[in-house]
């Protein structure tokens, strides 16, 4: 796949999980564009996987290239940022009472925090949210 059919996949991915459900997620555009398999997301939620992007099925520059496109569509069409926190599934995150600890994903093999705060940004269509609630 070229960088123009997969730039047309990651906006199409984009447009239909806001019209959706109002939010896109890099994860599930990953999996929306063929990136990242059903099954290796989920091992990598339940900890089986070290870090996200060594079970995508394409190099670090068409992630790059799909990461960098996800914010290029945001910011066209004015979806709002939001960071969520990925925990490890499988793991109850109540100190205190005997459980273990909540387990804080790994995107990326480098753990650089820029390219973690990227993976675990949703992007929120605010006008989509409120009219899917009415």
């Amino acid at each position: 796949m070229n960088d123009g059919e997969l730039i047309g996949k990651v906006h199409s991915a984009m447009y239909h999980q806001c019209m959706d459900r109002g939010y896109a997620a890099p994860v599930d555009v990953l999996m929306d564009i063929g990136v990242l398999p059903k099954q290796k997301y989920e091992d990598w939620r339940f900890g089986r996987v070290p870090y996200l992007e060594r079970v995508c099925t394409v190099n670090l520059r068409k992630l790059s290239l799909i990461m960098h496109q996800m914010r290029v569509y945001a910011q066209k069409v004015g979806l709002k940022a939001s960071f969520t926190c990925y925990n490890q599934w499988g793991v109850k995150g109540k100190p205190g009472q005997g459980n273990k600890p909540a387990i804080q994903l790994q995107f990326s093999k480098s753990g650089n925090p820029n390219v973690e705060r990227w993976y675990a940004t949703h992007f929120l269509d605010l006008k989509r949210i409120e009219a899917l609630k009415k």
